[in-house]
């Protein structure tokens, strides 16, 4: 298995496939988000929940992945994102944001601005497989659908939750 590029390692539909250890290197990074998300749509994810300090660097306003967030927004499905600010991903993801406008019914956004970057965790949640980027600076990180993985994760991300507020609306209100 190549941990430097995740989009060998899995085809849509097939979670079990999706990476299950270590990536490293931005391509692999990204590759890994594009797949993540192509295989939630495939697999009806009910939930998906992204967290960074700003998504940045995320490949957000791809065509592709707004195709696969597209396929994977449904009725009863949520979107969570989590970040310190949400500025650079408004400017930089406009593909993203018209996703985001049109399903703001599903989707979530949710601000730490009082918080360190480095206490936001770069990461991916499924309902059965997550990733997280452990150094943002080279790209390294860790995937897989381990029990033990996803609740630290989703613990984790629900600690920061609690202390987020409403962010990044869908539309603003002008007078």
């Amino acid at each position: 298995m190549d941990t430097n590029n995740p989009s060998m390692t899995a085809t849509p539909g097939d979670a079990g496939a999706l990476l299950e250890g270590r990536f490293s290197g931005r391509q692999a990074f990204t590759d890994l988000i594009r797949q993540a998300l192509v295989v939630a749509a495939a697999e009806g994810w009910r939930e998906i929940m992204v967290s960074d300090p700003g998504f940045e660097d995320w490949p957000l306003g791809e065509r592709a992945v707004a195709q696969a967030l597209g396929d994977w927004a449904q009725s009863g499905r949520k979107f969570t994102m989590l970040a310190q600010n949400y500025s650079e991903l408004a400017r930089r993801h406009a593909r993203f944001v018209t996703w985001r406008r049109t399903w703001a019914h599903i989707v979530e956004c949710r601000g730490l601005s009082s918080v360190s970057a480095d206490d936001i965790p770069s990461a991916l949640y499924g309902p059965g497989w997550v990733f997280e980027r452990l150094d943002r600076e080279r790209c390294l990180g860790i995937a897989g659908s381990e029990p033990a993985r996803r609740v630290a994760l989703r613990e984790r991300l629900n600690e920061r939750l609690l202390k987020s507020s409403p962010a990044f609306p869908a539309t603003t209100l002008g007078l």
